[in-house]
């Protein structure tokens, strides 16, 4: 008797599914602006409206996305947007190490998906329920519910935005793309816990400034590889110190 009510009350895939669409709901609700701000912008720096929708349907990457439309509108070459949004962009490869100790076992068709839906929401809540001491089997599809969820609310927000950016051509000129900044900076300041990590940031907040006047948007790469840099070195010299004692 006992064992069997214990068994009723292990996660199933469809409960694991709704936990996780429910965790991630607070974040998609506060993605909503900037998938129709992504739209409108898009849209107003000369983007079609097909080449928009397929960047979120295929991208699915906010930060990438917002990059790579503020280079397109200035005219920087292809090879140049893909460096640009590669460096931004290795910040998955991190969530994606942390991960794997938690799907390794999972068949390759599941793999697949988890990566490309990988994104800074996802992996916030998908580590979370990972790191819970639990027995249940499922918590991948816990992972599934919060990133269907985050995936339907990008295209649509998208799909609004370029409707708004349609009836309202100026909208790219308003500034609000300084939102999405103010928003990263929101994101990073919680996880300035260690000194490598203060480092990073102001190394590359102070390169972003001292480089902007590069051509092409480079400064974003130098301030990026300048910021990862510095936190290596810096984490590098701690372990060094504290071997030496």
């Amino acid at each position: 008797m006992t064992r069997s009510c214990l068994s009723t009350h292990l996660p199933t895939p469809l409960s694991e599914f709704l936990a996780g669409s429910r965790a991630i709901f607070p974040l998609v609700v506060g993605a909503i602006p900037f998938g129709i701000i992504y739209g409108t912008l898009a849209t107003g720096s000369g983007l079609s409206v097909a080449g928009t929708l397929a960047m979120s349907a295929f991208v699915f990457a906010g930060s990438a996305q917002f990059i790579a439309v503020g280079l397109l509108a200035t005219g920087t070459a292809l090879p140049l947007i893909l460096l640009t949004t590669l460096v931004v962009n290795l910040r998955h490869l991190l969530y994606a190490i942390s991960l794997l100790p938690y799907i390794r076992h999972l068949p390759q068709h599941w793999k697949i998906p988890i990566g490309f839906w990988l994104t800074d929401e996802a992996f916030a809540v998908a580590i979370t329920r990972y790191s819970q001491n639990d027995s249940s089997l499922h918590k991948h599809w816990y992972y599934l519910g919060a990133v269907l969820l985050m995936y339907g609310n990008w295209q649509l927000c998208t799909l609004v935005g370029v409707s708004i950016g349609q009836r309202l051509p100026g909208a790219a000129n308003w500034g609000l793309d300084f939102a999405m900044s103010v928003t990263f900076i929101g994101m990073v300041i919680p996880y300035l816990k260690t000194q490598p990590m203060l480092v990073a940031v102001l190394v590359a907040g102070v390169t972003s400034l001292l480089a902007h006047p590069l051509p092409h948007q480079l400064g974003l790469i130098v301030a990026a590889l300048a910021g990862v840099v510095a936190g290596f070195s810096t984490e590098k010299l701690k372990l060094k110190g504290v071997r030496d004692e």
